[in-house]
Parts: structure tokens; C-alpha cells; sequence
């Protein structure tokens, strides 16, 4: 594991991330980050609102900056964006940082999590399935890369929680 003892979990938009990681937090006493929600904060405005002014260019920039703040954090767990994987520094980031969760799932699970979901810029096309395949091809290889730990998100929260704190406790203390 990477120095500060953080937790990223990464994945595709509907993974999971963020309901994974609130009970994981909970179950690890440590503090609970959403990255989309921490750009909300700082900038006052919806991670929709940023792609509209910005364009993607714009919100990854955006994030960037918002995980490099959150790198320095210690024992925090925090659900990334999915497409916090694009930037070679935030790859870089995460692996130094931290623990890397990367909670996998098909394109058809994800697109039945975020079809009814208005609040997905990348999923304002015609054909969102089809959209959500190609992030997948192009984002799984950047998942992987960074990863400690593949976990399948369609498992149920419990047992996803329970893998990834098995993991955990077994990357602290290798002997075991």
C-alpha cells in the first residue's frame, strides 16, 4: 500500500463507489470523501454545471487539483470519479497515497445503476450503453494499473465490504 493509509475505491459511474465506500468509512472509523462532491463544495457549483461551462477538459482539471488535496489526507476513504484514471498524475497520486480499490463491473450492471440518473454528463448521449462500453474498454486497462485490489461490485455491499477490509487488514500486516 502507498504511504498515508488512504483508501480509493475507482471504478465506472455506477459501480458503487460511493455507497461502498460510506459503509466501508463506517466500518473503518475513518472519514468518508465523495471527490465529485468535494469539487461541489470548492466551487459552489454541480460537477453538471462544470461540464457545461468547462467542458471535461475543465472538470478534469478540477479534479485533479481536488484529489492532489486529498492525497495529503491520512487513513480517509475516498470514492473517485471514474474518470480519475485519465490523468498519468492521478494514477501517480493514487498509488502513492493510498490503498487502490477497484470495484469492476459490466457495462449492462452499470447501465441499469445510472439509466434513470440525469446527472451524468458523459451519459447525455443517444445511445448510453453504448457510451458506457467504450468508457469501460477504455478506462478498465487504467483501473487495473492502479489497482491493489479487484473487487466485483455486483457481490452485494456487505460481501464487498468484507473483501475489502480482509485486504486491507492482510496488506498491514503481511505476516498474516
Amino acid at each position: 500500500m502507498g504511504g498515508g493509509g488512504n483508501v480509493y475505491l475507482v471504478g465506472m459511474m455506477g459501480a458503487g463507489k460511493t455507497t461502498v465506500g460510506k459503509k466501508l468509512a463506517k466500518v473503518l472509523g475513518q472519514p468518508f470523501f465523495d471527490l465529485d462532491r468535494v469539487i461541489e463544495k470548492a466551487n459552489g457549483v454541480s460537477v453538471s454545471t462544470i461540464f457545461e461551462i468547462e467542458g471535461e477538459a475543465g472538470f478534469r482539471h478540477r479534479e485533479s487539483q481536488a484529489l492532489g488535496q486529498m492525497a495529503t489526507g491520512v487513513s480517509q476513504v475516498i470514492a473517485t470519479g471514474g474518470g480519475v484514471v485519465l490523468s498519468p498524475l492521478n494514477r501517480a497520486r493514487l498509488v502513492q497515497s493510498g490503498f487502490v480499490v477497484y470495484l469492476q463491473a459490466g457495462p449492462e450492471l452499470l447501465f441499469e445503476r445510472t439509466r434513470h440518473d440525469k446527472g451524468r454528463p458523459l451519459l447525455k448521449v443517444s445511445d448510453p450503453l453504448t457510451r458506457i462500453r467504450t468508457l469501460v474498454k477504455q478506462r478498465d486497462p487504467l483501473y487495473r494499473e492502479v489497482s491493489d485490489l479487484i473487487v466485483e461490485s455486483g457481490a452485494g455491499l456487505n460481501s464487498t465490504v468484507a473483501a475489502i477490509e480482509k485486504a486491507l487488514k492482510s496488506d498491514a500486516n503481511p505476516e498474516c
